[in-house]
């Protein structure tokens, strides 16, 4: 039986990188929900590239992180329990046979073997870290599709937030300065609508987060992925979030950004 998170890179420390939706496996139990095998391949199983993106990541910049172990198709860990695409029946326009009424206690089942341990570990590691007397940061890491529901997503990257977007706008400032990069503000999607891992264990506690969306065809490749290791690495540690910083560089001012470029 897989485990339901990975928890990777060194203990201690005050940055933890979170990937909601790196990986694509489904238990064999399962049959594949019903699925072909190519779709476990496919962005509505996984965010492609964000895996092997923030393993690279944690080894580089020394960062403790944890990585889910189930594909989003099982149950979308960035989705609160109550929300319709927990357990989505669809998905860019894929049905999900092995989601499709499903009984309660097997909707129960898969919150206990997989949702609620992946946030427990992300909660034991802030945890962890304020009792060391630290201010943990967190960096989530997701990846989006080009194209989605026949719409076309220009953006290179994106940044999301919810009321707290301290780190979130020094971020796209900084990506926007390279002068390479077109950059979302909440695109292609808003922090204020599809938030639900850095408002439970950022905002709710007051905590600093970065929220990345980087688009899937820029890291799909082995040299896609060293490209944005060095790009989101040189954000980090210009935002004071490598190994050796002792704490971020944080603005006070908490006002919303405007949502697009």
């Amino acid at each position: 039986m897989s485990a339901p998170f990975d928890l990777i890179g060194p203990a201690g420390g005050h940055v933890l990188l979170i990937a909601d939706h790196a990986s694509n496996h489904i238990p064999a139990e399962m049959k594949r929900l019903g699925l072909a095998p190519h779709w476990l391949d496919h962005h509505i199983a996984h965010d492609i590239g964000t895996a092997a993106l923030v393993r690279a990541l944690a080894a580089d910049l020394g960062l403790r992180a944890v990585l889910a172990g189930f594909s989003r198709l099982v149950v979308d860990a960035n989705r609160p329990e109550d929300h319709e695409s927990l357990i989505p029946q669809q998905s860019d326009g894929v049905a999900i046979p092995g989601n499709a009424d499903l009984r309660p206690a097997a909707r129960q089942a898969r919150l206990e073997r997989f949702y609620r341990p992946y946030h427990a570990a992300i909660a034991a590691q802030t945890d962890a870290m304020r009792a060391q007397g630290e201010t943990p940061v967190l960096v989530s890491l997701h990846s989006f599709t080009p194209v989605m529901d026949g719409q076309a997503r220009p953006w290179h990257c994106g940044l999301l937030w919810n009321r707290d977007d301290r780190l979130a706008r020094q971020a796209a400032e900084l990506l926007e300065a390279r002068g390479d990069l077109f950059v979302g503000r909440n695109q292609p999607y808003s922090g204020r609508i599809l938030n639900h891992t850095m408002d439970t264990h950022g905002e709710a506690h007051g905590l600093p987060y970065i929220t990345l969306e980087i688009r899937q065809d820029l890291i799909d490749t082995p040299a896609g992925i060293a490209r944005w290791q060095d790009i989101v690495s040189d954000l980090l540690r210009r935002l004071g979030l490598a190994r050796a910083e002792t704490a971020p560089i944080l603005s006070e001012n908490l006002t919303a950004a405007p949502d697009i470029l």
